[in-house]
């Protein structure tokens, strides 16, 4: 695609309005300005075309971040290898959750699969191993295979692998569809429409001071057309883009370094803007490292930390339960394999006595119904020792009302659950039936579900991460909200959100899913503005979308955590989508904007701050960049008024190098500057707030421009006067003042220059002073300006420079003369932010 990239960087704003001056120049008949404005052109494009690939490069690289996998059975072993090393004859192991790598036929199982990748069909479809074709369909119909690019929403299952990659259904579609072009950023917008702005500034003015030159101040056609010109080319931010594209991309970069990987570059500019953080709490808030510390029957209670059951309680039952209702697997020598809860759930039935080996417990299943987010359970069916079993385990509530217990021993349980939940531990309930002699298994879940037998309670603990307290404290002070969605029990989520700081008050309020769904849109709407963070606990996939659309709809920016399948509609509703890269699933992370390769809630705050401080840079390099215009243009203006009695003093040679040349990496280096103090310590910014403001435009333009404009000017008639010239005296090629005048203008360029470094310091900082964050923090800056003071010597005092850009060598006291403009500009800035600092003081 490159010959079109590089196409598309002749025509942006910016570049149209420099081809506009280069036509200009050539109808004037000014021959070398014209070309000079081309060189400009393709030095630019070809600076911004290598920028966006090396950005899009950056981008592409994260993929090492987000292996894509498959689980695979090789030499009668579970194995994960790379998608890319899988070949026809693999034998795929495909769990709910998966997306799955490769087009297959179904050897075992049946499952759901979201087709709409391919089918566009909404609902899930059932595939089964035992279903073949009985006509003739296409391959995304068959009942009995799975197709690449596809999601398994519910169910287990094994296929053989008989296409991959290009050869897939998926990959043949691939290869007939042309590729999408990627949308702007918003951040891009803006800043597109800022130039179209400029630009019809730029014109405007010089179509305004046409006339005036030429009829007000008597200018020739030719040096008036050298006027618009200059002031055309001198309202051009021509290294705007490039250097934005770049500091998205190094900000990309640096995110992954704190262990998320964002995407989209676009993405990062919204996290700037994040005021409300929804987030699960397992896994996220605490280290998903759960351990069994109690168990509780009816016969009493007891710990598994070396403490005996109390008489009557039936440990053979709970034991065998635990391990049957269970996907998850203890590997001796290796860390244990599935979902915490699940581990710890099998270690303690094994501290039971419960044999815990997943090949005997997969020869005995004869049936799973797997856990259901919205019914909070999962139940299995096995044959064992000459009887049939179901056994249940899920959320108190849910096991409860499928229990047959008398009101007294059901008041017990209830009040085991808030025990324990109040004390931070995650509960589940455990419960059984065996089938009479004959009665077939059932094939429904509701018929499994129902007349159970409770066994007891597994009270489980998974600490809070050490990180998070700080994470959260700093949130607060950015004036982030907070809001635990949990399908936990809401005490348990109240005890960790207190642990963690998140909730001050002792007795949060706490809304469970029966509750949410009892709301209606306007309860739930002043439900989340009347509680700054409420606790929405036992809430389903569904609930998140519910919460994200309401936070969005009164204005706020979200972000929004999830794991699951059916977290993904939540998490592409959200402003910014976190999806989880070590526990999520490949759905999840598909939809995601973010994934956090750690699965820490510390990151996404992390990414917050790094997220505002992007967006700062971006705004100082903006305000660097344009607090040249006014210096830029001054001299035409000068030229313009003086009605010939003032000769030109910049030429629009000059002027290009000063753009092109000295201008860029400074720029590229502000994108790189550290935060400044108290970056998460004020609020965010609104979402209709643009990048580009009003108060930063006068600072640019009015504050810096003018003490740098008057600066130069006065380099330029300090070097004329000394020479003995007078308003009038014609400095042109053979009179004796025209050498004067070459060094006359190349003291305005120099002095352009030294303006240049003053305001690169002033725009480090908005409000704070820059003692506050080092005056030599930011190396690359240093070194950009050492960099742009040896190219301006190269141009001042190199004799092949002089002849073509018509500079001339100063003298030391012209020198001496520009040697405090850097420190005036950056010190009447300093003064600006003090008085600033002091009124909002006051």
């Amino acid at each position: 695609r490159w010959p079109r990239e590089l196409a598309r960087q002749f025509t942006h704003p910016l570049a149209l309005l420099l081809w506009a001056a280069a036509l200009l120049a050539w109808l004037a008949g000014i021959a070398a300005v014209a070309v000079a404005i081309l060189v400009v052109i393709f030095l630019n494009a070809i600076f911004a075309f290598v920028q966006e690939a090396e950005a899009e490069r950056a981008v592409e690289a994260l993929a090492r971040f987000l292996p894509e996998t498959a689980r695979v059975i090789r030499d009668g072993a579970r194995q994960t290898v790379a998608v890319s090393e899988l070949v026809p004859g693999d034998v795929l192991a495909i769990t709910e959750g998966d997306r799955i790598s490769a087009d297959a036929r179904l050897l075992q199982g049946t499952i759901e699969v979201d087709v709409s990748m391919l089918t566009g069909e909404s609902a899930p479809v059932v595939r089964a191993a035992d279903r073949l074709e009985r006509a003739r369909v296409p391959l995304a119909e068959a009942p009995g295979l799975v197709l690449s690019g596809t999601a398994c929403t519910e169910g287990d299952a094994t296929a053989v692998v008989f296409a991959t990659g290009m050869h897939t259904e998926l990959g043949r579609i691939a290869a007939l569809s042309q590729r999408v072009k990627a949308a702007e950023s918003p951040l891009e917008r803006q800043v597109r429409r800022v130039a179209w702005l400029i630009g019809g500034i730029a014109i405007a003015l010089g179509l305004a001071f046409l006339p005036v030159a030429m009829l007000g101040a008597g200018l020739p056609f030719k040096d008036a057309v050298v006027f618009a010109i200059g002031l055309l080319v001198g309202n051009v931010p021509e290294g705007l883009l490039p250097v934005i594209t770049l500091a998205l991309a190094v900000a990309v970069r640096g995110l992954v370094r704190q262990g998320a990987v964002v995407k989209r570059l676009s993405a990062v500019e919204t996290l700037g803007s994040t005021d409300v953080i929804c987030t699960d709490k397992t896994g996220t808030i605490t280290e998903n490292r759960m351990r069994v510390r109690a168990i509780w029957t009816t016969a009493g209670a007891w710990s598994l930390d070396g403490a005996s059951p109390p008489a009557g309680a039936d440990t053979a039952s709970l034991a065998q339960a635990l391990a049957a209702c269970n996907n998850a697997e203890l590997r001796p020598g290796q860390a244990p394999a599935g979902d915490p809860t699940e581990v710890a759930l099998l270690e303690a039935a094994a501290s039971l006595g419960a044999h815990v080996d997943p090949q005997l417990r997969q020869r005995r299943r004869l049936r799973e119904f797997h856990f259901d987010p919205t019914l909070k359970l999962m139940s299995t069916v096995q044959a064992s020792e000459g009887e049939t079993r179901i056994d249940a385990k899920g959320a108190p509530e849910a096991i409860l009302q499928r229990c047959t217990l008398p009101d007294r021993d059901r008041s017990k349980v209830e009040a085991a659950v808030e025990e324990y939940a109040r004390d931070g531990l995650r509960v589940l309930a455990v419960a059984s039936r065996r089938l009479e002699p004959g009665e077939q298994p059932p094939q429904r879940r509701e018929d499994a579900e129902q007349g159970l037998t409770f066994l007891g309670l597994a009270a489980a603990i998974d600490p809070p991460r050490a990180e998070v307290p700080d994470a959260v404290s700093r949130c607060h002070s950015a004036g982030i909200r907070i809001i635990v969605i949990t399908g936990d029990h809401g005490l348990t989520a109240a005890a960790i959100s207190r642990q963690v700081g998140i909730s001050a008050d002792r007795r949060p309020r706490i809304v469970t899913g029966p509750e949410l769904e009892a709301l209606g849109e306007p309860a739930l709407d002043e439900l989340l503005r009347s509680e700054r963070e409420p606790i929405f606990a036992r809430s389903s996939p569904e609930a998140k979308l519910r919460i994200a659309d309401a936070l969005r709809s009164e204005g706020h920016v979200v972000a929004m955590t999830g794991d699951g399948v059916n977290d993904a509609p939540a998490l592409r509703r959200a402003d910014i989508g976190v999806a989880m890269g070590r526990s999520g699933t490949d759905v999840a992370r598909e939809a995601s904007t973010m994934v956090l390769t750690d699965d820490n809630f510390a990151t996404i705050a992390a990414a917050v701050a790094a997220g505002r401080r992007v967006y700062d840079n971006i705004r100082k390099f903006i305000l660097y960049i344009f607090a040249h215009a006014t210096p830029e243009v001054m001299p035409f203006l000068v030229f313009a008024l003086g009605g010939g009695a003032i000769p030109l003093p910049l030429t629009v040679l000059q002027l290009l190098c000063f753009d092109v040349g000295t201008e860029t990496l400074p720029a590229l280096a502000l994108g790189r500057e550290p935060a400044e103090p108290g970056l998460m310590s004020r609020p965010p910014r609104p979402r209709s707030e643009g990048v580009i403001q009003r108060h930063m435009l006068v600072r640019a333009w009015v504050y810096l421009g003018l003490v740098s404009a008057g600066l130069e000017m006065l380099g330029f008639f300090y070097v004329l006067t000394k020479a003995g010239w007078s308003p009038g005296d014609p400095t042109g090629a053979g009179h004796p003042l025209h050498h004067a005048y070459l060094e006359a203008t190349t003291m305005t360029f120099f002095s352009m220059v030294a303006c240049q470094i003053g305001a690169a310091f002033a725009a480090r900082t908005e409000r704070a002073s820059l003692r506050a964050v080092g005056v030599f923090s930011n190396r690359l800056l240093l070194w950009g300006i050492a960099f742009e003071l040896a190219l301006a010597a190269l141009i001042i005092y190199l004799p092949p420079l002089q002849s073509l850009l018509g500079t001339a060598a100063l003298t030391p006291d012209a020198l001496l003369l520009a040697l405090p403009f850097p420190f005036v500009v950056w010190g009447s800035d300093e003064l600006r932010r003090w008085w600033v600092r002091r009124r909002q003081r006051v």
